[in-house]
């Protein structure tokens, strides 16, 4: 594998410096802003609407669905620079360009494909995913939400938790019962594309431990959605989620860039606090955390440019996906614990509080950090993936 970019390559990653230079305000992200706090949504849709105008959001999707039909390698690019320079917006929601958009591309019909594709890519429209429940989260399978089928609708009844980005959210990707009779529970189960507004589709807010309206928990009631936004076939969800989830889970390159910055951040810090007149940087164990956690994110973005290889040869994310997500965010939380261990007391320092370093994001990044762990499936489930699916191994 050839790890130098194309000329081309990387003067399409200086147009994107510059962008960014022009368009996003230096301190952004410094102050832990959230993307979808109420507060900072209305800069999060101006960036989208700006960038899905340059056509760079999925810049890789066919230029008849709103893209430019180039190289997933050109679109990594631009997802690297816009993680590490803390670009809010770029996911269109939560999955709406990494998994919604591509799995439409594989599974949806020509009409769902038109009707969904173009405002995504410019950056107009917001998604949410709603597969947790509270009694169904790693064993996603367990999922009681009802679809039944009448005449040419479903009428969804039950509960989704842990809707991220849910409360923004134009259309959401659902997952439901809709065979509740089968033996195998992973048969009967639907994905659907649902309008937000629907009648009978009520939101609450989930605050979590940061502070951060980032989570929902939503309701349906006798909600009416349309078979014309059956993704795929009936009751053969489960398998299209799956695909779903292989694009969720492979976003290595991202997150090691969004990483690599807070890394830098606790660098920078480093250099610049003295204790006892010593430098911090000066520190050995110190300086083998953050020297550890360096190597880290460039394994983490090494298995995500491999990903990324595999898609130019046109192959879905395989077992490099559950090892990226397990990766990234135990790496990320380890680094949410550097960084407070690094600052002492001052590391409890919540947002906002005048004596915190670095403006509170230590504590705003530990409390934030478990999120990751369980999210797109906990690390123990991706664990057995690797095992099985990676290593041949059987299950026991």
């Amino acid at each position: 594998m050839d790890f130098r970019f194309t000329p081309e390559e990387e003067a399409f990653r200086k147009e994107v410096l510059q962008f960014i230079k022009e368009e996003m305000p230096p301190d952004y992200g410094e102050g832990g802003e959230s993307q979808f706090d109420l507060e900072h949504f209305e800069f999060t849709k101006r960036m989208a609407r700006k960038l899905g105008a340059k056509k760079w959001l999925a810049m890789n999707w066919p230029e008849e669905h709103g893209g430019l039909g180039v190289s997933p390698i050109k679109h990594m690019i631009f997802k690297e620079e816009s993680a590490y320079h803390r670009i809010p917006g770029t996911d269109m929601g939560v999955g709406g360009i990494s998994w919604v958009g591509p799995t439409l591309l594989l599974l949806g019909t020509e009409e769902q494909k038109k009707k969904h594709l173009p405002p995504l890519a410019a950056g107009e429209k917001w998604w949410c995913t709603m597969y947790s429940e509270p009694e169904a989260g790693s064993d996603m399978a367990a999922l009681q939400c009802r679809g039944v089928a009448h005449g040419d609708e479903y009428i969804v009844n039950g509960q989704k938790v842990w809707t991220s980005g849910g409360h923004i959210a134009d259309w959401g990707w659902l997952l439901v019962r809709t065979d509740p009779t089968v033996a195998n529970k992973h048969h009967g189960i639907s994905l659907l594309l649902v309008d937000m507004k629907t009648p009978g589709v009520t939101i609450r807010p989930l605050i979590n431990l940061a502070g951060h309206h980032y989570f929902n928990e939503i309701f349906f009631d006798d909600a009416h959605i349309s078979k014309a936004n059956l993704i795929g076939e009936e009751n053969r969800g489960w398998y299209h989620t799956m695909i779903a989830l292989s694009f969720e889970r492979s976003g290595g390159v991202a997150m090691a860039a969004g990483a690599r910055r807070s890394l830098d951040d606790l660098v920078e810090f480093a250099k610049k606090t003295t204790i006892n007149g010593k430098p911090l940087a000066k520190d050995p164990f110190i300086r083998h955390q953050l020297a550890e956690l360096a190597i880290e994110i460039e394994a983490i973005r090494m298995v995500g440019y491999r990903i990324i290889w595999k898609q130019t040869k046109g192959e879905i994310p395989g077992v490099e996906a559950p090892i990226v997500k397990t990766l990234a965010s135990e790496t990320i939380q380890k680094m949410a614990k550097v960084a407070t261990q690094m600052m002492g007391l001052y590391g409890q320092l919540s947002l906002g509080s005048k004596q915190a370093f670095l403006n509170g994001r230590a504590a705003d990044m530990y409390l934030s950090a478990n999120n990751i762990i369980v999210a797109m499936g906990t690390n123990e489930i991706q664990r057995n993936i690797i095992a099985q699916r990676g290593l041949g191994l059987p299950r026991t």
